[in-house]
């Protein structure tokens, strides 16, 4: 049984932090991960492991393919630090998609299972808005209630957008109808915003335009097995952690429509003891705004060998 470490914590990116050839150089020494990969690639019938390593990028981007790679990234870095490294941490949490992940390494979803919820995730979101009808922007320099307020004054019964991402101290995303998205953006600027920017997705993830996707996920998260988590894992909808598993497929049916309160789960990990963060998958998002949520914390991400060997001497 390996040793638990209630002062860590593992975190799990989601969509955005890929890359092509992400995870290729601890691929080349640990064959679990692509191991990993391959297990996802036969249940979607695609060499997922290929499509990271050599692309097309603009494939890799497509949202049916970032969220089982994402999906696989994240165990797979998990598996390595459990397998090299005989810790656990104490608790887990996962940014939007990356909460699949937490809840896989948890033990709360078979990786099986949790691969054919995220393929049928991907496709219900895409489904749900038109192309070039749904946006999202980042609004940095406001407060959160600051970015409430100018959604609710542009909100009307034809158009919506509402906050879809409380990633850091005056960092909030934004989702919705193209157009609410863009006048927001012209508004935050007005009360200004340092920065108010489109960014280059169509899936208004977070936002109430997700909903019919998630009547429609609900019928396929009632027939998937969900266990009571061996590890707790905080949810992005309130920032909290649930046992029965009855009430985490109502949570992930939410999250489709529900802003990710990141800076709200990392002061409750703050609060329960955590001191360090492991980012297990690509890129280093999640470590960037750990760092500006509580900066006195000890944060590494892991996704090459050379990380991988500074997490593991931090974890003794």
């Amino acid at each position: 049984m390996n040793e638990i470490d209630n002062a860590t914590a593992f975190i799990f990116p989601g969509q955005g932090s890929q890359f092509q050839g992400m995870l290729s150089k601890l691929a080349a020494t640990y064959p679990i991960v692509e191991q990993t990969f391959h297990g996802a690639s036969e249940l979607m019938g695609t060499d997922l492991w290929s499509l990271a390593c050599r692309g097309p990028e603009e494939r890799l981007n497509l949202t049916q393919y970032t969220q089982p790679a994402m999906l696989a990234a994240g165990v797979a870095v998990y598996r390595l630090l459990v397998t090299a490294g005989g810790i656990r941490p104490g608790w887990m949490a996962g940014h939007s998609l990356g909460e699949y992940s937490a809840l896989v390494c948890a033990g709360a979803l078979t990786y099986e299972h949790a691969v054919r919820l995220v393929i049928n995730r991907a496709r219900l979101m895409q489904e749900a808005v038109a192309p070039e009808v749904g946006a999202m922007a980042a609004i940095l320099g406001l407060d959160d209630e600051q970015v409430i307020e100018i959604c609710g004054h542009i909100n009307s019964e034809s158009e919506v957008v509402a906050p879809a991402n409380f990633n850091a101290p005056g960092q909030v995303v934004i989702a919705g109808h193209a157009g609410a998205v863009e006048r927001a953006v012209g508004v935050a600027k007005q009360a200004g915003a340092r920065r108010a920017v489109l960014l280059p997705v169509s899936v208004p993830s977070h936002s109430p335009l997700m909903k019919q996707a998630a009547e429609r996920f609900r019928e396929i998260l009632a027939e998937t097995p969900i266990q009571p988590p061996r590890t707790p894992v905080i949810h992005n909808t309130d920032a909290a952690t649930h046992d029965a598993p009855a009430v985490i497929q109502s949570i992930l049916e939410k999250q489709l429509y529900s802003p990710v309160r990141w800076v709200d789960s990392v002061k409750f990990m703050r609060r329960v003891g955590v001191r360090t963060f492991i980012e297990c998958g690509p890129g280093k998002v999640l470590s960037g705004l750990i760092r500006r949520i509580a900066p006195e914390s000890a944060v590494l991400s892991v996704y090459d060998p050379d990380s991988l060997d500074q997490a593991l001497e931090l974890l003794k």
